[in-house]
Parts: C-alpha cells; sequence; structure tokens
C-alpha cells in the first residue's frame, strides 16, 4: 500500500501511516514525504510500535517501508497494554487553556496538534486534568473531544475541573472523561513522579 504524505507536516504523515497500517493485518505500507524530519519520525513510529522499517532517499523525497505483521509486530492488546504500564504513575498533565500560547488561531492549531502528536506517538501520561478554560477541550471542541477520547481508551485517566465546568455552564456537556476535583491536583502533583502545566 502506497501513501503519499509529500506536502504535509508533522504529526500528518505519521497519522496517516497509522491509519493505513490500521486497515491490513499484515504486510507493508509506504510512506512518501518530501523532509528527512517526517522520515526520521516515521521511524521512530514504527520502532515505537514494534514495526520493521527501512527509509531510502529518492527523486527529491523519502520513502519509508513500515512492515506489519510476522515476527515484530504486537498484538493490539499487547500494546495498549505496555503503553498503560509505561506511562503509570509517571506524568501527570494539566491543560489549563484551550490554547498554547496568547495567540488565539494558532495557540488551537498548536493544542490540537500536540494532542493529536501525544496520540499519534503514544507518548502518554498517567492522568490529565483539564481546569480554566481547558474544560472547553473535553466540551465544545469536537476535534479535541475525538483525540481525547482516543487517548483514554489507550489507558489516560481524562478529567476536567467540576468549578470550571458550573463557570462556564459546561456540566452537562462533558464528553469525554469525568468530572474532577482540585484534590486530585493536590493529589497528583504528591503522587506522580513528574507534573506538567500547560497554559
Amino acid at each position: 500500500m502506497l501513501v503519499d504524505a509529500r506536502g504535509f507536516g508533522c504529526p500528518k504523515p505519521v497519522m496517516m501511516a497509522e491509519d493505513a497500517l490500521v486497515k491490513i493485518d499484515e504486510g507493508s505500507v509506504d510512506v512518501l514525504v518530501d523532509n528527512e524530519a517526517s522520515s526520521e519520525n516515521l521511524a521512530r513510529f514504527a520502532a515505537k510500535n514494534g514495526f520493521y522499517s527501512e527509509t531510502t532517499r529518492e527523486n527529491g523525497y523519502w520513502r519509508t517501508k513500515i512492515v506489519k505483521g510476522y515476527v515484530c509486530a504486537p498484538s493490539a492488546q499487547n500494546e495498549q497494554s505496555e503503553a498503560a504500564k509505561k506511562t503509570e504513575k509517571d506524568l501527570f498533565v494539566i491543560v489549563a487553556s484551550d490554547i498554547m500560547g496568547r495567540e488565539e488561531v494558532l495557540g488551537k492549531i498548536l493544542m490540537k496538534a500536540y494532542l493529536e502528536t501525544m496520540r499519534t506517538y503514544k507518548e502518554l501520561p498517567h492522568t490529565i486534568f483539564f481546569l480554566n478554560a481547558g474544560v472547553k477541550l473535553t466540551t465544545l471542541d469536537t476535534d479535541t473531544v475525538s483525540i481525547l477520547k482516543e487517548i483514554e481508551a489507550l489507558g489516560v485517566e481524562i478529567f476536567s475541573c467540576g468549578t470550571c465546568l458550573k463557570h462556564y455552564n459546561l456540566e452537562s456537556e462533558l464528553k469525554v472523561g469525568y468530572r474532577g476535583t482540585t484534590n486530585h491536583i493536590v493529589e497528583g502533583m504528591k503522587e506522580f513522579r513528574k507534573t506538567v502545566w500547560i497554559g
């Protein structure tokens, strides 16, 4: 199967490769990209998921072959289990805004890309806690809700601040995860090895 990802920036080529690999039980996917960074990201994605890959430089672009199946590909169940095991009490992420940075339009793009990259590369925290305007990502923003549901399915616990939901009149709009309290923040900062604030 051939995937032409030329012209797309990260993490889109990896997402396209993943979509193609999901459609086959065994075989290979050739992904074309127009920059070396994307080819390196594809190789890392393959290695992380137990797939064999090889990259060749062709006429002005890179071709990365990713092989699924045979002895090198783990089952989806094992993959999910390993992802959950890796993140056990390791990282606690607090998202305090629905944008990254100060510029609203760019900030929304960056926030979506951050969550997509987390999902695609399976670099997962144990828990994500949304507060302040960050609760809009678990309620109003259909794009991020969809991504967060996939992240949750990989074993990540997701909570949204109950006070914040009430402030924005979004208590009935929660679409992913659970209502949380500030206790999650206080306990999380004590229990987890690392806490990261975004926003």
